[in-house]
């Protein structure tokens, strides 16, 4: 922590719940008042300590000396619906576009890591996202896409070490040589508990998958970041900015000390794990929010945790524009706002970047506007300039005192998280939820007063509009092609064999050993991942949240 943010940070600890009036038309989406004029008085920068030189410590000005100069950032348009082959389709249609990074949205099932043929799944297959049920269905994935050439994003959270271990083993079977795979597994759980829900197991079972993911990778798979450390559902779920920032942070590290009390050394895991951050509509508070990001996660790195590899300091990170800020309404005004929001990113120095499509307030996004989102990126990298030098708005009192109170914030959270105990006994108290829930109340008052404007549904509504775009349907057949593809394999497959491996993943799991080898073995074997999930409830059992008034 730097010393100018102590005193502010004393001071910010009473006052995490304040806004201002709901009157005041000049606040950003957050909340946070924004003077008329920001001056040289109002900014305490000292340029070595605050700054740096970009790809030098603290990396508020980036990762890289060179960033898109050297290397343009990764355009990953998150991509999946119905089976694996219609999955597959989207994915060839997408690099034949020019995309240069795949990332893999799953359904809903495979998110709570249940089969397609779960009753429980009724009418969710497929829907939200492509249905995978085993290694099959991987398989069919990435049907001709090389995954050795390609680094590969996966969007998935409790069941994420199975699904890794399907990853791995149809890259296996493509004949790529695992050392070498790149790609992210988001592997998030603690955001999950806070935001998105989608858990399966309790805290602490689920944080020990997590950490074998973290020990298998760093020890056999170097170039693959084995969890995405993930604000942008945070975000959504209706936190301030300093809350996203703060949360995602927290969770960082917890992760590192979870996996340093499992014995492994800082500087050998610390490199590879990277982030996961929204881009909201208030340009320049998101700039300031990734710029703060890099210098606070490089201070606790060297200060906090005595890290010596600069790499451990890095905080490296991929963006998606908001979704919560995309309007059913006038709906093609979503391409300008996620314009907006991509640029924010790109200001701020991302590693890779997903646009949304302006459909997807609706829908799923259709091929031609997934097409338009990804051409959004295409011409903010080649055609405005922006990847041209980096770190453009440094010293802009503006930008740096935002990055000044952002860093603050988080340091306030900071304090107050370590004052309940830490992120777990937080979370189990209720702590996150309350605070992203009065924030989401706040902001739905000033909708509400029209305090903040929202073009085409709270001011500028077109009366007459009517829905002319073509939406993306997903046919009621897929979950009826899904399940009987999983029931023929299961009477393919060696039960014996099947029913062996599941045996040794009951056994680790209660002996207390990683995971990764005996799911690997599984999904070879074609246990599905219900199958493997209902084995390691037997052990971990079930988490139901608590109510939290």
């Amino acid at each position: 922590m730097s010393d100018r943010s102590d005193d502010t940070t004393r001071a910010l600890l009473g006052s995490l719940h304040q806004r201002p009036s709901n009157d005041d038309p000049h606040v950003t989406v957050s909340g946070r008042e924004i003077r008329p004029l920001v001056g040289p008085d109002d900014v305490d920068i000292d340029h070595a300590r605050d700054l740096g030189e970009p790809g030098e410590y603290p990396y508020t000005r980036g990762v890289h000396a060179s960033m898109y100069r050297g290397k343009m950032w990764t355009m990953r348009q998150f991509a999946g619906f119905g089976t694996a082959q219609q999955t597959n389709e989207r994915y060839r249609f997408l690099l034949s576009r020019g995309q240069t990074g795949l990332s893999v949205a799953f359904d809903l099932p495979t998110l709570m890591g249940r089969d397609s043929d779960d009753p429980w799944c009724m009418g969710e297959v497929g829907k939200c996202g492509v249905a995978i049920s085993s290694l099959e269905d991987m398989e069919t994935l990435f049907d001709g896409i090389p995954l050795a050439d390609i680094s590969t994003s996966m969007t998935i959270n409790s069941p994420a070490a199975i699904i890794w271990a399907m990853y791995i083993a149809a890259a296996e079977k493509q004949g790529a040589d695992i050392t070498k795979l790149r790609g992210t597994l988001q592997n998030d759980i603690l955001k999950e508990f806070i935001a998105q829900k989608e858990f399966i197991f309790p805290p602490l079972p689920s944080m020990k998958l997590v950490v074998d993911t973290i020990e298998y990778g760093t020890n056999e798979m170097p170039q693959f970041n084995t969890i995405s450390i993930s604000g942008y559902h945070i975000r959504e779920a209706g936190s301030t900015s300093v809350q996203e920032l703060a949360f995602t942070l927290a969770d960082g590290f917890a992760y590192v000390d979870a996996a340093i009390e499992a014995g492994l050394d800082v500087d050998d895991f610390a490199p590879r794990l990277s982030f996961f951050f929204n881009s909201h509509l208030d340009f320049f508070e998101e700039i300031a929010k990734f710029r703060a990001a890099r210098r606070i996660w490089a201070r606790h790195m060297k200060d906090r945790y005595k890290a010596k590899n600069p790499r451990s300091w890095l905080l490296r990170f991929h963006t998606q524009t908001a979704g919560c800020s995309l309007t059913a309404q006038q709906p093609m005004l979503n391409v300008v706002r996620t314009a907006y929001e991509a640029l924010a990113g790109v200001l701020g120095g991302t590693q890779s970047l997903h646009t949304n499509s302006l459909d997807e307030a609706l829908a799923l996004p259709s091929e031609e506007s997934v097409e338009i989102a990804l051409r959004t990126q295409q011409i903010l990298a080649h055609e405005t300039g922006v990847a041209s030098t980096v770190d453009p708005l440094a010293g802009s009192y503006f930008v740096e005192k935002l990055t000044n109170d952002m860093e603050a914030g988080a340091e306030a959270y900071f304090a107050r998280i370590n004052e309940l105990g830490g992120v777990v006994p937080a979370l189990e108290e209720g702590f996150f939820q309350r605070e992203i829930a009065d924030a989401a109340h706040w902001y739905q008052e000033a909708l509400e007063r029209k305090q903040r404007v929202v073009v085409g549904v709270n001011e500028y509504v077109n009366p007459d509009e009517k829905q002319q775009i073509p939406l993306l349907r997903i046919d009621k057949e897929v979950a009826q092609t899904q399940n009987a593809k999983l029931a023929a394999l299961k009477t393919r497959r060696d039960p014996a064999a099947c029913a062996a491996a599941l045996k040794r993943v009951e056994q680790t799991a209660q002996d207390g050993g990683n995971l990764m080898p005996p799911f690997i073995e599984a999904v070879k074997a074609y246990a599905s991942l219900g199958e493997i999930i209902e084995t390691l409830k037997g052990v971990y059992g079930e988490y139901t949240e608590p109510i939290i008034i």
